[in-house]
């Protein structure tokens, strides 16, 4: 919803503190307040309201704001409020439930029925809460108009208050009682929730400041109108909640990752993202697979295939993988010439030829001795050398048990799970920041922007194309540059002038200039590739990066690089993740539409992805029998 003048509010607690900040941040946007609350100052905000906003309000018919004395434990007087409200503007956009106290009487001490202490208190922090939210949505209903309801929950309603658990207890339920509201965003009504940690206001003032110092000072009543306005502002914001500290900024509670452990996929995705019934699977006296014969970047002259017998049974504690779908990526062409292998180049082509092809899934068709936890016939994922092939055999430690063998699954693998892990663990990403994401249209971009989004970021994503724009676009971008039709440089510069906090970077070349001398204070950079320099005359040729210390020391930036090998131990927590996100429709995964047949296909598919034309994950079908036979996800 976006903010403009003409919409109008009903704000509770507008008295004083937060209640009263929002109040006038609202006003200065031109939007009708009602100021509710039990304390007669709330009169005084109203006529501050309508002496700030002649101006903005002049020839209107309607009241800049008004005040309404309610106690909001009270539902008839909660209900004359709303009406009154009704009466005024005819309508209603926004509610805001601020109104919130703390008990008068500590628990421990408190020897009465709590009528006057925490039940009281219970019926301000989350039954009027409930109340207020109730009566918005009917109104809002009946108007079949969108709205937007914003809950003051609290930090102390995410983990515990020992010093105050009534308070505690009654924000999260103001917490979980929001975030059960996300289906409304059907009707075009949103209900979030606000989660700030302690803000200097007049129930902030009353906490030892001993414990406000460790938890890093009071938050800014700023922050606090910068995260409600989000919430307001986001489209894609139903049932959230955002925590709010001075540690960590702005975040979205609970993250993707915590999420995954326990929300689960509707019928209606499980159906669509059912397992493969186990079966039996042929296994040939022999097999095609690609082979490294040659150290070259040009991959079609560095490979060939080649036919390789296939006889049972298989080693001790090895499985023998039927490869359904495999993944190309822009590092082949660094694995054909040789740039993943140590030592001298002579040394290296001693040792060839090398079984070509980083990742595939497909159905385990046989299994060795001492492999007890894997079935013949099950899905898995590879992710070792030899994945351009028919077959291939490898360690059980190393397969990855998977629902489906699938084209989106393939994605998930090393595009997939080089976003998710790097994000987590090289960029330390957390809520609230300005992510920048390059070639953001490809096989890992499209995870990144995604998971930067669902984590709470804004993000800012490069590409090269109409149709690459436009799939950014539908995957929730907030600012995409062409740089076909714009130069990047000048976009950062101009509106982004204190710089991005994340660079999650793998073009490389002039490419890392632009997006490092983008980098804001603090910000970390995570490169995860430089695709822009792995064919060249002279292969994978370092590039001299000239005053990089200085400008590192200069604004306490981090530069990280990532290889997903080093993370092996997390692959399959993250792709389990990944998964259960595509399940839930949280994560969408774009595979390119050309197709590649066989494994005579893979020179061409990998020269494909190259040539910059491709929007998503490039995959080979290896075998296109199987795939017809069964329904894609």
């Amino acid at each position: 919803m976006e903010l403009k003048p003409g919409l109008s509010a009903f704000v509770t607690g507008g008295a004083s503190g937060i209640g009263k900040a929002l109040c006038i941040a609202l006003a200065e946007k031109g939007i009708f307040v009602t100021v509710v609350d039990y304390s007669e100052k709330g009169k005084e905000v109203a006529l501050l309201l309508q002496k700030e906003n002649l101006k903005l309000h002049s020839g209107s018919k309607f009241p800049s704001a008004i005040f309404v004395k309610c106690d909001v434990s009270n539902k008839g007087e909660v209900a004359a409020a709303f009406e009154k409200h009704l009466e005024t503007y005819g309508g209603l956009d926004i509610c805001i439930n601020c109104a919130g106290i703390v008990t008068s009487v500590p628990f421990q001490q408190d020897q009465t029925d709590g009528t006057r202490s925490w039940r009281h208190a219970i019926n301000v922090n989350l039954v009027a809460v409930i109340d207020c939210t109730h009566r918005a949505i009917k109104i809002m209903e009946a108007a079949k108009k969108p709205g937007v309801v914003i809950n003051l929950g609290s930090a102390s309603g995410l983990y515990p208050m020992i010093t105050d658990p009534i308070y505690s207890s009654s924000k999260g339920g103001v917490v979980m009682f929001t975030r059960s509201l996300a289906p409304y965003k059907k009707k075009g009504i949103r209900i979030n929730v606000l989660c700030p940690e302690f803000v200097r206001t007049d129930m902030g003032e009353l906490v030892d400041m001993r414990y406000i110092d460790i938890m890093g000072g009071f938050v800014p009543i700023d922050t606090i109108i910068k995260g409600t306005f989000e919430l307001i502002t986001d489209e894609s914001k139903a049932g959230a909640c955002l925590w709010i500290t001075n540690r960590r900024g702005l975040e979205y509670w609970p993250t993707p990752n915590e999420e995954a452990k326990y929300l689960l996929p509707s019928s209606k995705m499980r159906k669509r993202f059912a397992s493969v019934t186990p079966t039996t699977v042929h296994i040939p006296q022999s097999f095609e697979k690609v082979i490294v014969h040659t150290l070259s970047n040009n991959f079609r002259g560095a490979t060939s295939v080649v036919r390789a017998p296939l006889s049972l049974p298989i080693k001790s504690d090895h499985v023998l993988l039927k490869i359904i779908y495999a993944g190309v990526n822009a590092s082949d062409v660094n694995f054909s010439s040789g740039s993943y292998f140590s030592g001298s180049k002579q040394e290296i082509s001693s040792r060839l030829p090398f079984n070509a092809g980083f990742e595939g899934v497909g159905l385990i068709a046989a299994v060795g001795d001492g492999v007890k936890n894997l079935k013949v016939g099950t899905p898995a994922a590879i992710m070792t050398f030899g994945a351009y092939a028919e077959f291939a055999m490898v360690p059980s430690k190393h397969i990855l048990p998977v629902v489906r063998p699938d084209p989106e699954v393939v994605a998930m693998l090393t595009s997939g799970l080089t976003a998710s892990i790097s994000l987590e663990k090289a960029a330390q990403m957390e809520s609230g920041k300005t992510v920048l994401v390059t070639a953001a249209a490809g096989g890992t971009g499209q995870f990144a922007v995604q998971l930067a989004k669902l984590a709470g970021n804004k993000v800012v994503a490069t590409c090269g194309g109409k149709d690459k724009a436009r799939l950014l676009r539908d995957l929730g971008v907030d600012r995409v540059i062409d740089y076909k039709e714009e130069s990047i440089k000048n976009v950062l510069k101009k509106e982004f002038p204190k710089g991005v906090d994340i660079v999650y970077e793998s073009v490389g070349g002039d490419m890392f200039d632009v997006c490092f001398n983008a980098l804001a204070v603090y910000g970390r950079m995570v490169v995860i590739g430089m695709i822009s320099q792995y064919q060249g005359e002279d292969g994978w040729k370092p590039r001299n990066y000239t005053g990089l210390c200085e400008k590192l020391l200069a604004k306490s930036q981090t530069l990280a690089g990532f290889f997903l090998t080093q993370y092996a131990h997390l692959w399959q927590q993250h792709l389990d993740s990944l998964v259960h996100l595509f399940s839930l429709g949280k994560l969408k995964v774009t595979v390119d539409p050309k197709s590649f047949v066989g494994v005579q296909s893979v020179a061409d598919a990998v020269e494909y992805l190259h040539s910059g034309k491709s929007v998503g994950k490039v995959v080979v079908c290896i075998d296109p029998s199987f795939s017809q036979q069964t329904a894609k996800l």
